[in-house]
């Protein structure tokens, strides 16, 4: 008996097989599991699926067919993993949550953005969208490789064509080893509308690209904070974006407010989101909350939070930014694979790697038409020849004793080649008509026209590029759509002013400190003679003092009795309800006790003009705005006080305008602006008015032609003077009598320049407010009493007398009076195009 051979078993040391194989599995979950193609952006599951679906002809017209179906001949043909790992990879390319533009299109139960979980796939049914076609298309002119499926029963695509640019659309996420792909979705008419810039001028920088794709655009919607995290994103290839969902406040009775949520950010689940905002209001996380409530429903999202009556919902909208997921970090990963290898891609790269596959498909798709072309056209040729010989080839056809005979007997004696004395000996007896010789020539034109067409395809660089920028407008046609996704400021308020829309805005300030703004359309147009619209649920007592039309990039420069300026950007002012009472300007500012606003001067452009201020002790005092434009958290001081002064005014004026001051014992001088000379911002100021001892300015105005000049004493006693009455002096005079201030009148307390239709709001002492109109103040002498504006009560005092914003008037009458004194002033400074119109408040 024969020695049995020995089995000899090698060696191996484990350390060295175990790198070997995890190396082998972890570049085959790279190359062929996690990680999308950066031709086409799909990953090989997803493109199996829509491969097999147009196997199925499930194109946008056709019958929908069920997913079970589907994701079986997917898995039976490509994906030899099962239909349950097939089917989750279908049900998230139709979800228009997850996805900017879906590729396929689903009927039934496909999940939803609560996490409900789709239907098992025998009861849903799918087809493929649009896009998903147009990705495919051309798919059968050889464009793309063609690779053996897992058994080598068939072929399949390596990539697919990719008219549709899925991979910036659609982004994409994948965990591989050692890496992981986090691709933002974007704006399909901005990737379209970029990647032609590049065809037209490929050394396009990344700031000419930020100019179109401003950044990524979530299916979600919501609120990306700052733009230096898509900067870094685009620049590199990663980055980290903050995105917060978007919500507005809604008035309810009572004092309540609620917070209505929107849109959420990217990829968090409704559900749990609610969910987490109700665990975190019982463990005293979130205060103020009374009650959280889901409204969404077919026509949007609406997730309801219900305040406590007093509450401020700034304060709470904070909270659940900073505690839920309502704020979410996107990590932006652009990781795809070139040439099976896994790079890290900025923008533009994505870009032109898009690019330059369509370059190779349409060369390929070009190259295919051509021989297809020429084939047919050989053929055509050949049964014209044919035709002209038809007695001579039916001869030599009915003498062959058998078809090989007559074919090589055709192609010896009419110098044809084996393919064309094929096609003669197929050719069809109605052929020999004189219609069907007629189509033949035609056809072998046409045909030789579009050879030509080919050709020079293929020899133009410039004709691919055209054909790839009209294939790009026709996906931009058919997929056209606005941005969900708004870029924001950043959350520490750190930002280019250019980031905000500049958009009109109508900023109102309450008598008791309250401050709002409303966009412009709050209020509709009406017909003269309109009613009107309720403008604002104001407290007791309290009204509307200034209304300002500022655009957002404005500033409003407040102005105190210390003499210190603050700023505010309008776009800073809560953007609130037409029915709303404000947010008290104490919460937006860092003013110090007993520091009152004095005025309120919008400006936008800050190199033009002069800021005017007037202290109580008759100072007068003019700046460049310019010396203003520096801003400082806690203001700063725009004019230096002596002890005991305080701020009592200020205006931005034009070179010839006139100034008029007042004081409290009647006297009134006017000069001209361009008498005070221009000063640093520390400078205290020059001489307004000589004052007689113990008197003291009350009030400034900036003197107008249409205007009359109103003076009111405490003893509730006034009148109204033509203001030719009042000469111009020079500035530090002892001035003129304005009125004559007895024990009857009282001191002054205010002086304004009304016109007859406005109306006023007087206080006292005591808090009593009476509303009058100017007409029912007489107009007299210049050196007279007045008369009764309002009657007193014992020991009371009139303190102060303000104009009436009507913001309650019709929409026109908005636009046209909701311009102060310092707006138009601060317009013909600027150079910028002034609201015409009487005042709608005076500082």
């Amino acid at each position: 008996m024969a020695d049995e051979p020995v089995l000899r078993i090698p060696s191996l040391q484990i350390v060295e097989e175990m790198r070997e194989s995890y190396m082998t599995y972890a570049m085959s979950v790279i190359t062929a599991r996690a990680l999308p193609d950066v031709r086409d952006g799909l990953k090989p599951s997803q493109r199996r699926v829509l491969v097999a679906m147009n196997d199925l002809n499930l194109g946008p017209q056709s019958k929908y067919k069920k997913c079970a179906k589907i994701a079986g001949d997917t898995s039976g043909n490509y994906h030899p993993h099962g239909e349950a790992v097939v089917y989750p990879t279908l049900v998230r390319m139709a979800q228009d949550f997850n996805m900017r533009v879906p590729l396929i299109q689903g009927q039934g139960n496909f999940g939803s953005i609560d996490g409900d979980p789709p239907a098992a796939m025998r009861y849903t049914e799918a087809r493929l969208t649009l896009a998903a076609s147009q990705m495919l298309e051309d798919l059968d002119k050889e464009t793309v490789d063609l690779a053996t499926n897992y058994d080598e029963s068939r072929e399949e695509p390596t990539v697919l064509p990719g008219l549709f640019p899925n991979l910036l659309v659609n982004g994409s996420q994948g965990i591989a080893v050692g890496m992981a792909s986090s691709m933002p979705p974007h704006n399909v008419t901005e990737v379209c509308d970029a990647l032609i810039a590049l065809i037209d001028n490929p050394a396009i920088t990344l700031e000419e690209l930020l100019e179109i794709i401003p950044g990524p655009d979530f299916p979600t919607g919501g609120i990306i904070c700052g733009r230096s995290g898509i900067l870094e994103a685009y620049r590199t290839g990663r980055g980290r974006v903050t995105v917060r969902g978007k919500a507005h406040f809604e008035e309810k009775k009572r004092g309540r407010t609620d917070i209505v949520i929107t849109e959420i950010p990217f990829q968090v689940n409704k559900t749990t989101l609610i969910e987490k905002i109700a665990d975190m209001v019982k463990e005293g996380r979130i205060k103020g909350i009374h009650d959280i409530s889901d409204h969404s429903d077919k026509d949007g999202m609406s997730i309801v939070v219900s305040l406590k009556k007093g509450e401020n919902e700034e304060v709470i909208l904070n909270q659940l930014y900073k505690f839920s997921m309502l704020q979410d970090t996107f990590s932006i990963i652009n990781i795809a694979l070139v040439d099976r290898r896994p790079c890290t891609l900025p923008l533009k790269s994505l870009l032109e790697y898009y690019v330059k596959h369509r370059i190779d498909v349409i060369r390929r798709r070009t190259a295919f038409l051509l021989d297809k072309a020429e084939k047919r056209l050989h053929i055509v040729e050949g049964l014209l020849i044919a035709l002209d010989h038809i007695d001579a080839v039916i001869e030599t056809i009915r003498s062959s004793p058998d078809v090989p005979t007559a074919q090589e007997r055709l192609m010896e004696r009419f110098s044809l080649s084996e393919v064309q004395a094929d096609a003669i000996l197929r050719m069809q007896l109605q052929r020999l008509t004189g219609l069907e010789r007629a189509k033949l020539e035609d056809e072998a034109q046409k045909l030789r026209d579009e050879i030509e067409y080919y050709k020079s395809i293929l020899a133009s660089e410039k004709m691919v590029f055209d054909i790839i920028k009209e294939d790009l407008l026709r996906v931009k046609s058919h997929f056209k759509s606005k941005r969900r996704t708004e870029i924001g400021e950043p959350i520490d308020g750190i930002e280019s002013a250019d980031l905000i829309a500049d958009e009109e805005m109508t900023v109102t300030f309450s008598r008791e400190g309250y401050v709002k703004r409303l966009p412009m359309d709050t209020y509709k147009s009406q017909k003269r003679g309109g009613k009107g619209i309720i403008a604002a649920d104001s407290r007791e007592g309290d009204y509307i003092e200034r209304l300002f039309i500022a655009s957002t990039h404005d500033f409003l420069l407040i102005l105190t009795n210390l003499g210190k300026l603050h700023w505010l950007k309008v776009y800073e002012v809560p953007l609130l309800t037409r029915q709303s009472k404000g947010r008290a300007i104490v919460n937006l500012l860092h003013l110090q006790d007993k520091e009152k606003i004095k005025s309120v001067v919008p400006v936008r452009d800050f190199s033009k003009g002069d800021l005017v201020m007037a202290t109580a002790s008759g100072v007068i005092k003019k700046t460049k705005l310019s010396a203003f434009a520096r801003q400082k958290k806690g203001g700063i001081i725009a004019v230096d006080l002596k002890d005991g002064d305080n701020l009592i005014g200020a205006k931005v004026a034009r070179p010839d305008d006139d100034i008029m001051l007042g004081t409290e014992k009647g006297i009134s001088i006017r000069f001209s602006a361009s008498q005070v000379r221009a000063m640093g911002r520390t400078a205290r100021g020059v001489r307004g008015i000589s004052l007689r001892k113990g008197d003291r300015v009350c009030d400034m105005v900036i003197v107008k032609e249409d205007r009359t000049i109103l003076t009111v004493c405490e003893n509730g006693y006034g009148k109204r003077t033509k203001r030719d009455e009042y000469r111009t002096q020079s500035r530090g005079g002892k001035g003129i009598i304005n009125i004559k201030t007895t024990e009857r009148n009282g001191k002054v307390v205010a002086m304004k320049a009304v016109r007859a239709d406005d109306e006023l709001m007087l206080i006292t002492q005591q808090g009593k407010l009476v509303r009058i109109s100017v007409k029912s103040i007489s107009t007299v002498g210049r050196a007279t009493q007045g008369v009764r504006v309002m009657g007193l009560n014992k020991g009371d005092k009139l303190i102060a007398i303000t104009r009436v914003v009507k913001e309650n008037d019709d929409h026109d009458k908005v636009a046209e009076n909701g311009v102060t004194e310092d707006v138009a002033q601060d317009n013909a400074n600027n150079n910028t195009p002034s609201k015409d119109g009487p005042e709608a408040g005076d500082s």
